[in-house]
């Protein structure tokens, strides 16, 4: 239930936003909107205010705004100074425009309450190295504080994976330089030429084996009826041996248990300050690499180094107001650069995502808190408006490459080549929308 009101919520406030874009620029350009509609299908409400009929529908995965148009019917002689084919074409594009660029807008104002409250920051320091993963054949190592990529400076962990994205998108081999737990100045070298296909996908969209945080070799939670529990382990066990080998750490665990699929294991604890020996025996769950264990237990984090990582500033409203624009801006740029890296090859479409995928992560961060709820509303924003920017027609883009053609030619694109565009337009659209859907189900079912 949560999911599907965080999602219903996200929807309806970023399309009714979009479409408000589209219907304040055009009352202001003296154009007549004759309908305002959140949602597609049969109307479920209906109310009219002035001159515009204003309707919500029950498929809310989209919206739009119906303007006075010949093209869509008979207009009377004294409404064509207000129809909208009949308006210069600048005024035609700054109402096309105004709807992704109120999604921007929208953005900045979620951003802007987010940040008001204060500026979160991670320090680009290594709390964990995910065993066997790219970064630890790279040589990473917990304790690292992460100095530079390819020579650029990273200042906190977002930057950081920006610039290692931006790094690894443009080459094989990325050098970053770090200072070690010891103090010790050293350098790290991701290789992806040495990676799989596959492998090197996930890498280049961030899937690298590195965290910020850091969590203890103790049980921290518990799942109902896993293998943990029918171990008898218990939140507080600290872990200390498995089958007679000493556990240097919860990654060195989570590799014992995913090399250990149904295969018992002998687990030496302490409990309460005494020494407790137990048998547990994982789960086996089918992944890319083939079965692997599970017990369904959680760590205990790091209070200690989650308080030297994680640093707060608080920010004036003037500062949150310029920080919300820069942080758009960021976003942005790194999703128009994303979408390039898969156009080009060098991310894959599997990145791409649709509304099961969008709807699922609506309900996690809605379950977090308000601040990553807004952050991901923010984040959505910004993606509905560069997708109604692109240039495919049918969507708002590809009207405003008909009009730049326009003022090209001087005369507009012919209502054929138009009629042709929109077919070709559809079905790209289409296509792109059963392909993240398939993204979708097999993120779901595991495929």
């Amino acid at each position: 239930m949560i999911t599907l009101l965080a999602f219903l919520v996200a929807i309806g406030l970023l399309v009714t936003f979009h479409e408000l874009g589209h219907y304040w620029v055009a009352r202001l350009a003296g154009v007549k909107v004759l309908r305002f509609s959140i949602g597609f299908g049969k109307p479920l409400f209906t109310w009219r205010r002035g001159e515009t009929e204003w309707t919500l529908c029950p498929i809310p995965l989209g919206g739009y705004v119906r303007m006075l148009d010949e093209r869509e019917g008979p207009v009377d002689a004294a409404d064509l100074p207000r129809a909208f084919n009949t308006q210069p074409v600048g005024k035609r594009i700054a109402i096309v425009a105004a709807g992704p660029l109120a999604n921007l807008v929208l953005a900045v104002l979620l951003y802007w309450v987010v940040l008001a409250q204060g500026q979160d920051w991670i320090r680009p320091w290594v709390g964990s190295v995910t065993p066997q993963s790219p970064a630890a054949v790279a040589g990473f190592q917990p304790g690292d504080k992460l100095l530079r990529v390819d020579g650029e400076p990273v200042g906190d962990w977002q930057g950081l994976r920006l610039e290692l994205m931006q790094a690894l998108a443009a080459r094989d081999r990325v050098e970053v330089a770090v200072e070690t737990a010891a103090g010790a100045p050293a350098r790290r070298v991701i290789d992806l030429a040495r990676l799989a296909p596959q492998e090197r996908e996930r890498v280049i969209g961030g899937q690298l084996g590195l965290s910020p945080i850091r969590v203890l070799p103790v049980i921290g939670g518990i799942e109902a009826g896993g293998a943990a529990e029918r171990a008898g382990l218990k939140v507080g066990d600290k872990l200390l041996s498995a089958d007679g080998r000493r556990l240097a750490s919860w990654e060195d665990w989570v590799a014992t248990v995913s090399n250990s699929p149904g295969r018992e294991i002998r687990v030496g604890v302490e409990r309460a300050g005494k020494p407790l020996a137990l048998t547990v025996r994982p789960d086996s769950r089918e992944s890319d690499a083939g079965l692997v264990g599970r017990i369904g237990a959680a760590p205990t984090v790091d209070a200690a180094w989650r308080d030297a990582v994680r640093q707060t500033r608080e920010l004036s409203v003037g500062e949150a107001a310029l920080a919300a624009v820069a942080k758009t801006w960021e976003t942005t740029t790194v999703s128009l650069k994303l979408l390039g890296w898969m156009v080009v090859g060098n991310v894959s479409w599997g990145n791409l995502s649709g509304p099961l995928t969008i709807a699922s992560v609506a309900g996690q961060t809605a379950e977090q808190g308000w601040d990553a709820y807004l952050e991901f509303l923010a984040l959505i924003s910004v993606s509905i408006g560069i997708l109604n920017l692109l240039p495919i027609p049918v969507l708002d883009g590809g009207h405003l490459m008909y009009y730049v053609a326009e003022l090209i030619k001087g005369k507009p694109v012919s209502e054929k080549t138009q009629i042709i565009g929109q077919k070709i337009g559809l079905m790209l659209l289409g296509a792109l929308m059963m392909f993240a859907l398939f993204n979708d189900l097999s993120r779901l079912f595991g495929g």
